[in-house]
Order: C-alpha cells, then sequence, then structure tokens
C-alpha cells in the first residue's frame, strides 16, 4: 500500500511562515497587508494562484511569489510545527508496510529542508514537491509526475491531506482521498471534493488508511 502525505496543514502548520511571508511581499509591493488570520486561505494552495487572487490580477503575482520566497526560504519555512501525534501515526503506518510519501505544490527544495528539519525523513521514501517555476504545483500534475517516478497501483493508494486540491489531484489520478479535518480546508470543501473518508485526529489516520485499502473506494457519505 501507499500513502501520499500533503505537507501544510495535514503533516505541519505552517501558518506563521506562511502567512507572515504572504504579509512580507505585500509590505514590499506597497499593498495593504492583511491580518494573518485573514491570509489562512493561502495556505495549502499554489501560492501563485493566491497572489492572483488577492492581488485582483496575474500581473503582480510573480514578483509577489519572489518576495515571499526571499522571506520564507531563509526564515519562514521554519516558523512552523509538526501536529501532535503525527510522528506517531507515520510510525503505525510505517510498521504495517505502508510506503509513505510527500506529495506537496510547496517546492521540493523547501519541503525537502522542512521533512529534514523536524525530523521526518526516516518515515518517507520520498519528498516530491513543485518546481520553483511552479511546475506540478498542481496537484492533479503532482500525482502524475509521482505514478510516472514510482510506478504503483493507483488502486493500492491513498492521498491524505486537508484542502479540496488534494482530493481533486488524487481523483485526477484514480486514486482515493482521506480528508483531515485539522488543517485549513473545510469539513464541506473536503466532502464537496470527494473525499472517500474524514479523519478528525491524527492518531485515527492509520486505521483509516489500512481500512480504505481495503475496501471498495467510495465517497464519503455528506453531513
Amino acid at each position: 500500500m501507499i500513502a501520499l502525505f500533503d505537507l501544510d496543514g495535514t503533516l505541519t502548520d505552517p501558518k506563521a511562515g506562511i502567512t507572515r511571508s504572504i504579509q512580507y511581499a505585500l509590505e514590499r509591493l506597497g499593498r495593504p497587508v492583511p491580518e494573518a488570520d485573514a491570509l489562512t486561505w493561502m495556505i495549502g494552495p499554489p501560492l501563485i494562484a493566491g497572489f492572483t487572487r488577492l492581488l485582483g490580477g496575474p500581473e503582480e503575482a510573480p514578483e509577489a511569489l519572489r518576495l515571499y520566497r526571499e522571506r520564507f526560504s531563509d526564515v519562514g519555512l521554519f516558523e512552523n510545527e509538526v501536529y501532535p501525534d503525527i510522528p506517531a501515526a507515520l510510525e503505525a503506518l510505517q510498521k504495517a508496510r505502508v510506503q509513505l510519501f510527500v506529495a506537496t505544490s510547496k517546492p521540493h527544495v523547501f519541503a525537502r529542508r522542512i521533512i529534514d528539519h523536524f525530523g521526518l525523513s526516516p518515515y518517507f521514501d520520498e519528498v516530491y514537491g513543485s518546481e520553483l517555476d511552479n511546475r506540478n504545483a498542481d496537484k492533479r500534475d503532482l500525482i502524475r509526475h509521482i505514478l510516472d517516478r514510482e510506478r504503483f497501483d493507483p488502486a493500492a493508494a491513498v492521498m491524505i491531506g486537508d484542502r479540496e486540491h488534494d482530493a481533486i489531484g488524487a481523483r485526477a489520478n484514480r486514486i482515493a482521498a482521506i480528508g483531515v479535518t485539522w488543517g485549513y480546508g473545510s469539513r464541506q470543501e473536503l466532502l464537496d471534493a470527494g473525499v472517500a473518508r474524514l479523519v478528525e485526529e491524527p492518531c485515527d489516520l492509520p486505521e483509516a488508511a489500512l481500512t480504505l485499502a481495503g475496501s471498495t473506494l467510495r465517497p464519503a457519505a455528506r453531513a
């Protein structure tokens, strides 16, 4: 069995680092700077799309992303913390002989540093993310890239994440999705995107993933 894990909002809580780096970019552009809580919708989806929406068009989005990375690459990526019980959940899955991969829209050069910094590297066979030129930032493209590289059966895999983009990317590649509710996507967002199951706590992830892998993969019933 294979389990693909989103990073932001699933393995770690990156709110401080991401929102402060967005604020830094906006300040440098001379734009109004919202409070951190008004920027959490940007956690998870590709940032270039988030900046395009935030700035009202694509013209300044590339420069905003450059400025964001200016701060994030040195400071912001470590303004982050692993969610409680995530290491225990990863260890349980590993002991059950599940192969684990990170599948994040964040550039892999940053994702690897975060996974290494927080001591999560021993759990994962590989860390996959986007390129700095935004290739594979869309989860559909990223998961397709992982399938091309790893050559596993989609029917033997699950994608675990907190946003609709994780579920959409999984479904586009015939992989079932588990939605986690401790991140930045709402329960309804995840259900609307067609997750096969919702999980409320990291400690419940191993049972959910192993049960789902052995069952007929159907969308979750709506609440």
